[in-house]
């Protein structure tokens, strides 16, 4: 009536591969893990101690978990005891969950990139990539920090600069209640700390302790007492605390007590629905045929400053910039376009307006220079009603990355009797506008490529490639929020997720591939 069931019958074959599909995606990861060079992990061990796990054994469950949407090293762990495939790939051993976790986030910081290149080119030798065409898209993944503990740059400069003022009231009040004018004749000096917006910790410090040895003179003096005491457990404190938060800041305009290196940055997963701002970074990727070609990790929220930075990466990854970089109207400023044009790389790349000047209410529009006639022997700018601006002068401006924009003046001659003025400009007197020249010629040069049958169809071939690999990542395997903390490990952990997707996509590709085939001999 049943079939025999027993628990204490051994079974055969006692190999846990037998269990395995012949395309299973688990002999994917461990087939691309082998064919590393072990070489490559001598780095991540010096050697001493005892025995340490196989470096490729780590590698091949990390890989393998983070493509099973599986990410705490202590479920990982858990697989690696439970989990058949899990099992076969692990050997059967069972590292537990420090040791994954003290591989994926401490050894590996020299060794990752280098695996990734090296998994990267298996893909290049087997025609999954060309390395041709890349395609850039960033996309920000919240922190591992606390969504209310912040610390706004603003509020650390106001505060700042009040605390100053307070302290120079304070030491005003002391020169006029000791009546010190005797002693600074004498060149014995105090309060020698400097303007309001130069007293630093340094100084104020300096300076209590003068106090303190005056009151040492004049133990009973009670204002100057109560005076020390107030520098020494309030504002000196509180002074080291905003310097404090000035260098965590560096650049940026925010930053998250719980993980100093997040930013906080307004994202599409908004669960208040209130444009509330969350920790977070700013993951840039560039693939092509939807795998991950490079990546990394920024502080900034904007896309446009973080281009450079990452393919600046990418140059020193693989020794050479790739021949075509494609990117949305994001990146498209002056500075990546002069970098691009430098370094010979074909830019394929959209500038704010450029959707906007296809419209007719663009095209119609008298006021925008781009509706106007330049002529470049006399340097002069003809407008809608045929007045000509003649240069006036040249100024000069810097970006916060320190990169300088020269603009070019132009004025028209007499604008008061023109019928079209109040369609160009609200403005008294005559029009003056201000030009980047080089920007411009770099604007007509993109629009050029963009609009060539080429430069379309990669223009449209974007909406495909890297916006389909963060949907993947995000909703597919659910990765919307970081596990670790600080800079390098979090670019740690996009390094995982990266090699991950690329395993991933060649074992669809495959199935896709072999399917095909079978249609075609049946």
């Amino acid at each position: 009536m049943y079939i025999q069931y027993t628990m204490d019958q051994l079974c055969l074959p006692m190999d846990l591969e037998e269990d395995i599909p012949a395309n299973h995606l688990v002999r994917v990861v461990n087939a691309a893990v082998n064919r590393l060079d072990d070489a490559i992990f001598d780095a991540a061990y010096p050697g001493g101690g005892r025995d340490s796990y196989h470096p490729k054994m780590l590698t091949k469950i990390i890989i393998y978990a983070y493509t099973q949407r599986i990410y705490s090293s202590r479920q990982i762990a858990k697989a690696v005891r439970e989990n058949i495939m899990f099992m076969w790939i692990a050997g059967r051993q069972r590292p537990d969950f420090r040791t994954i976790n003290r591989f994926r986030s401490e050894r590996m910081k020299a060794v990752l990139e280098t695996v990734f290149t090296a998994v990267l080119q298996f893909l290049v030798e087997e025609n999954y990539v060309q390395l041709e065409h890349y395609f850039v898209d960033g996309t920000k993944i919240e922190a591992n920090a606390n969504r209310y503990t912040f610390v706004w740059g603003k509020a650390v400069v106001k505060h700042k600069a009040k605390l100053q003022e307070k302290v120079q009231t304070l030491f005003a009040t002391i020169e006029e209640a000791e009546k010190y004018e005797e002693r600074i004749h004498e060149g014995k000096d105090l309060l020698e700390i400097g303007e309001s917006s130069t007293i630093t910790s340094e100084k104020l410090e300096h300076a209590v302790k003068q106090l303190e040895e005056r009151l040492q003179e004049k133990p009973k003096d009670k204002p100057l007492k109560k005076a020390v005491r107030t520098i020494r457990k309030d504002l000196l404190p509180r002074l080291q605390k905003y310097e404090t938060h000035e260098t965590i800041l560096g650049t940026r305009n925010s930053y998250s007590k719980t993980d100093h290196d997040a930013t906080f940055m307004r994202m599409k997963e908004d669960h208040m629905r209130n444009g509330q701002l969350k920790p977070g970074y700013n993951v840039q990727i560039g693939t092509e045929n939807q795998f991950i070609l490079g990546y990394s990790v920024h502080q900034r929220p904007t896309d446009t400053r973080c281009l450079i930075p990452h393919l600046e990466k990418i140059k020193s990854q693989f020794g050479k910039l790739p021949n075509t970089v494609i990117a949305d109207a994001g990146y498209g400023g002056e500075e990546n376009y002069d970098y691009l044009e430098q370094n010979e790389v074909e830019a394929i790349v959209k500038y704010s307006t450029y959707h906007r000047e296809k419209s007719k209410a663009w095209q119609k529009d008298i006021s925008k220079i781009d509706n106007w006639t330049y002529n470049s022997e006399l340097d002069t700018w003809t407008c809608a009603a045929g007045q000509t601006l003649h240069f006036r002068r040249v100024s000069k401006e810097k970006t916060e990355s320190g990169y300088e924009i020269e603009y070019r003046h132009y004025r028209s001659a007499g604008c008061e009797e023109c019928p079209l003025k109040p369609q160009c400009t609200k403005a008294q007197g005559d029009r003056e506008i201000k030009v980047s020249m080089k920007y411009w010629r770099l604007k007509n040069q993109a629009r050029q490529k963009l609009r060539s049958e080429e430069g379309y169809a990669l223009a449209v071939r974007r909406m495909i490639e890297p916006e389909p690999v963060f949907g993947d990542m995000k909703n597919n395997r659910g990765f919307k929020r970081f596990l670790l903390r600080g800079l390098p490990k979090v670019s740690l952990e996009v390094g995982w997720l990266s090699l991950a997707h690329n395993l991933l996509k060649k074992a669809a590709v495959d199935a896709k591939n072999q399917e095909a085939k079978r249609e075609r001999t049946a």
